[in-house]
């Protein structure tokens, strides 16, 4: 057992079958494989989420991150502080409008980013090993439908 599937109780007889419970159980094992994998690569789960986001987006305006990843705007500057310093992304003014700072990836973020992209990709291989390759595609499937998110859609929900 991996730290991030440790020991836990029962959940009570009243909870324990509820989808939405299962859910939770789900995604919070989840959230702890891919944030022990992006650990390994030196970024925190939001550190990773911004980079990803500045990737797809860039340059954005960092107003326009902030409700991209909907990260309150005091967190997203200390996020985009640190992965400045480690020279993942560059903020310079927008040319569009001086007043707003452009985001945009650096060389060594994009390569991290498609590092920390096979990292999660293998947790998620982990979280969904006791499920078969049909059962994960249509297991992913329906997480999308309950979800409401199309596949291959930016809506995160």
């Amino acid at each position: 057992m991996t730290a991030a599937t440790p020991p836990s109780p029962a959940a009570p007889s009243a909870i324990r079958d509820l989808p939405s419970w299962l859910l939770g159980r789900a995604a919070a094992r989840g959230r702890a494989l891919v944030a022990d994998a992006l650990a390994e690569q030196g970024l925190k789960m939001w550190h990773h989420v911004v980079l990803c986001a500045v990737s797809d987006l860039e340059p954005v305006a960092q107003a326009d991150l902030v409700r991209s990843v909907r990260l309150d705007p005091k967190d997203m500057v200390g996020v985009l502080n640190d992965l400045q310093e480690a020279g993942l992304v560059e903020r310079s003014p927008d040319p569009g409008d001086r007043r707003k700072n452009a985001v945009t990836i650096t060389e060594a973020g994009r390569t991290l980013v498609g590092t920390c992209a096979a990292a999660a990709r293998a947790a998620n291989d982990e979280l969904l090993a006791a499920l078969s390759a049909a059962e994960r595609e249509l297991f992913t499937d329906l997480l999308r439908r309950v979800a409401g998110v199309a596949a291959g859609s930016a809506q995160d929900g």
